[in-house]
């Protein structure tokens, strides 16, 4: 459960005191709760709720004002026989926010993830609201998120993954998200179902810690 959400959650559970303060036992004037702890009470619950919603809100608008760019693009010749990276291509300089894009072959169904693998060899799924990279007509697509320093290395690894290897993955970003850590994963922690078919490398071309 993330902090907001606690904080939205003891909000409420204030402004029930507070109604409780105003109510009195059935044939007396005395009231459940002293309306001196009540009162103040429900103002910091009201408080509480108002700046948890408020925190959320500016969340969600922050992430729909994200700046994105993208890498140079791979030119394609020929059919296309496998999972690739198109954008960025190898040793690119990139932004702290990029769109990673790629292409796949007719008949392909598996879903498509990019990690990334900064200089702490941690790996660390990408995804945006679709969890799974965005694919559509033979090319997909995922925003891909930096948060190094400037000209840090980093390994961008493309996964297929079956039902469940995507489900650990979508899992590991929803808890990281709710605790708003991202310790990141170990390679033994990488599900058995993920077949890693593209990896290039690619630098900071700035520094990005803290951006996101």
């Amino acid at each position: 459960m993330s902090a907001k959400v606690l904080i939205i959650l003891v909000g409420i559970v204030l402004i029930g005191v507070a109604v409780l303060s105003s109510l009195s036992k059935k044939d007396s004037k005395t009231t459940l709760i002293n309306p001196k702890v009540g009162i103040p009470m429900g103002v910091l619950g009201v408080l509480m709720v108002i700046f948890g919603s408020y925190s959320s809100d500016v969340g969600y608008v922050s992430s729909q004002m994200e700046q994105i760019s993208t890498g140079n693009k791979m030119e394609l010749e020929g059919p296309v026989n496998s999972v690739k990276v198109i954008s960025p291509i190898e040793a690119d300089s990139v932004d702290c926010r990029i769109l990673s894009m790629g292409v796949y072959p007719k008949g392909h169904e598996k879903d498509i993830w990019v990690v990334l693998k900064p200089s702490d060899n941690k790996y660390y799924p990408q995804s945006d609201h679709t969890n799974t990279s965005y694919k559509r007509d033979g090319e997909w697509q995922v925003v891909t998120r930096f948060g190094g320093d400037k000209e840090e290395k980093y390994e961008l690894i493309v996964y297929e993954t079956d039902a469940s290897a995507s489900m650990f993955f979508s899992n590991t970003i929803l808890d990281w998200k709710n605790k708003e850590s991202y310790p990141g994963l170990e390679e033994t922690d990488l599900p058995s179902g993920a077949t890693e078919v593209d990896r290039i490398t690619v630098y900071l071309r700035k520094n990005c810690r803290g951006v996101f």
